[in-house]
């Protein structure tokens, strides 16, 4: 039937079966075949935002299916962009993204009780955007492979896989295709972020319309790789007022700004005198105390405890009396681990052991050395491009690299 006649034959219903169609057809808001999370435990009362968990198969024959969580837009999901969020590592759950850095939870470090406490964090950048933080690469947080062979992964294939993740989940949610898409993360990702899309690019040329909505990427303290990265961190001490003036000639002289690669013994122990100098120096954020790596703040398995109520008596001093953000981090252990909480989540039992916050020992190859030439080949193309970071981390990539990458690649 035509569109007009269409619109006719609705209008002469009754009022109360137009009512009725109405709602049913917002009831699909979202659609796809994905969870739906109304409650968590840990959560004061029902989630005041739209969450929905699920797996996307990326890779039949292995089994390997990624794990998500889908936060929907609270201001107008359906025109609001798409942000695909990759957290680092490599081997960074998303629950980094979701509940420490840009989503709507957030762990209480003063939470009472034996449970870890989440809250709403109103900062959260789901006020304007949807996204989707997916447990990338295989072997990550919830994400899981059906045979050893499909748990091994690196950067190439991790692209590869997240191609066929994003085309899969847009399939499965239509009503997000044509919303602004960017590919978006922190740290290590920044290697994935630009090479993702750079092959999504090649898609859409080769006629795959349901990635026409890729604006662009944002990318967060990212590793851009090459020398770039370890040569700019020499000067960024210095500008930070973290070595001297004397120390930092001393190497600049002698070094001729290689210092990942000293050419001369007169270099090297220029750099190893300023790698002295910093390397009790917190390097998430100068300005604190140095903090313990994050592999002994996270226990290995809450297993070894005995339970989740012991692991929390056992941290409660410590972070309490911790000036350490990153100190939070084992409360993730806690929640992720419980039975009430993956059951919320719907999360297939048997697919993993314990699980991890970031999970360090991945079968993982680093087969992307650089990707400047990829940030420039983007702008060529003309998408949209955010790199931000925070003026007081060393960890990883100083804004020097960035600055000076990017200004020589265009």
């Amino acid at each position: 039937m035509p569109n007009g006649g269409g619109k006719r034959w609705l209008l002469l219903l009754p009022l109360s079966r137009w009512v009725l169609l109405l709602g049913s057809l917002q009831l699909p808001a979202v659609g796809g075949s994905g969870h739906v999370v109304t409650r968590m435990r840990g959560f004061d009362g029902p989630l005041p935002f739209y969450l929905e968990t699920g797996y996307v198969e990326v890779d039949e024959q292995q089994g390997v299916q990624l794990f998500y969580y889908f936060v929907r837009s609270e201001r107008d999901p359906y025109e609001d962009p798409l942000l695909l969020w990759l957290s680092g590592g490599p081997g960074c759950s998303g629950i980094s993204g979701l509940a420490y850095e840009i989503g709507p939870l957030k762990f209480d470090a003063r939470g009472q009780g034996e449970f870890p406490t989440l809250l709403y964090r109103p900062e959260t950048w789901t006020k304007v955007s949807n996204i989707i933080f997916v447990d990338s690469p295989v072997g990550t947080g919830f994400s899981y492979a059906k045979s050893e062979e499909g748990l091994e992964t690196g950067d190439t294939k991790q692209v590869k896989q997240l191609v066929i993740f994003l085309r899969k989940w847009l399939q499965d949610h239509p009503r997000f295709v044509m919303n602004p898409l960017y590919i978006a993360g922190d740290s290590y990702s920044g290697l994935i972020i630009p090479t993702l899309a750079l092959e999504i690019d090649r898609s859409i040329e080769l006629g795959e319309k349901i990635f026409s909505g890729l604006k662009g990427y944002i990318a967060g303290n990212p590793l851009t790789g090459g020398q770039f990265d370890t040569d700019s961190q020499i000067p960024y001490f210095h500008a930070m007022g973290l070595v001297s003036d004397e120390l930092y000639k001393n190497a600049r002289e002698n070094c001729g700004g290689k210092y990942s690669a000293p050419l001369n013994a007169v270099c090297a122990e220029a750099v190893q005198a300023i790698n002295n100098c910093t390397r009790d120096i917190n390097k998430q954020y100068i300005l604190d105390p140095a903090c313990p790596d994050d592999d002994l703040l996270s226990p290995k398995t809450v297993a070894e405890t005995d339970g989740t109520s012991r692991l929390m008596l056992e941290s409660a001093d410590f972070l309490l009396g911790s000036k350490c953000a990153e100190a939070l981090y084992i409360l993730s252990y806690a929640w992720g681990n419980d039975d009430t909480v993956q059951e919320s989540l719907g999360i297939r039992k048997g697919t993993i052991g314990a699980w991890k916050r970031y999970s360090h020992a991945l079968p993982y190859n680093y087969d992307i050395q650089s990707v400047v030439d990829y940030h420039s080949r983007l702008a060529t193309k003309g998408y949209r491009a955010l790199i931000y970071r925070a003026a007081t981390t060393m960890l990883l990539y100083p804004m020097l690299a960035h600055k000076h990458g990017l200004d020589t690649s265009t």
